[in-house]
């Protein structure tokens, strides 16, 4: 019994002596543009690359412009799933968002609110039924129709030999007619591939 208090006694000296002597983390603000590879897995660099590629392809699709002259408007288009397909957590509504972004900016495509934020609006709609002044509600079966979804996928190819490994990217964007289900646009970028050299770490 006395040996066990000894051991609680020491077990807790150990663990107050480690949060004295606990090191602080040192932060140091970098430019949002630098590249930073820690781990060499997905980043914020990677996700830059791919959008900026993806939002380029998408802007001079021939058949988005050819929507566009036929109709005598910009198409709508709404967000679906873009899936993590990859061995990795990657979180691809960041690059959603980013993409979205990018082309509202350009002014080729025009976008709906995504399901999750159409169910936010009708709620509010029916809010405003009840409770705002007569001639300021907002219609509730006044929406815009989208003419295209918006989906696509993140896969990854990893080969390891020794203590090298190699990580490549896979990103594809889809642009689907929602009437007719046609594939209007589809992009890829193939571009990210790293190198990575795993070493040993002494404990």
């Amino acid at each position: 019994m006395k040996m066990n208090k000894k051991l609680v006694l020491i077990a807790m000296a150990l663990l107050c002596a480690s949060s004295v002597f606990a090191r602080k983390p040192k932060v140091k603000r970098v430019d949002a543009e630098e590249v930073i590879d820690l781990d060499g897995y997905w980043n914020d660099t990677d996700i830059r690359t791919v959008c900026e590629t993806l939002v380029n392809d998408c802007i001079d699709s021939p058949r988005v412009a050819k929507f566009e002259k036929k109709n005598g408007r910009a198409p709508c288009v709404v967000i679906g799933k873009i899936k993590n397909d990859s061995s990795e957590r990657i979180d691809t509504s960041i690059v959603a968002k980013k993409m979205q972004t990018a082309i509202i900016n350009s002014g080729v495509l025009e976008f709906v609110a995504d399901s999750n934020e159409r169910v936010e609006l009708r709620e509010e709609k029916a809010d405003q039924a009840e409770h705002v002044e007569y001639g300021t509600a907002k219609e509730i079966d006044a929406e815009t129709a989208a003419d295209f979804l918006m989906t696509g996928s993140v896969k990854t190819q990893v080969q390891s030999a020794d203590k090298y490994t190699v990580r490549s990217y896979f990103v594809y964007v889809t642009l689907t007619d929602i009437q007719s289900n046609k594939i209007i646009w589809q992009g890829e970028n193939s571009d990210i591939k790293k190198y990575i050299k795993n070493q040993k770490v002494k404990l």
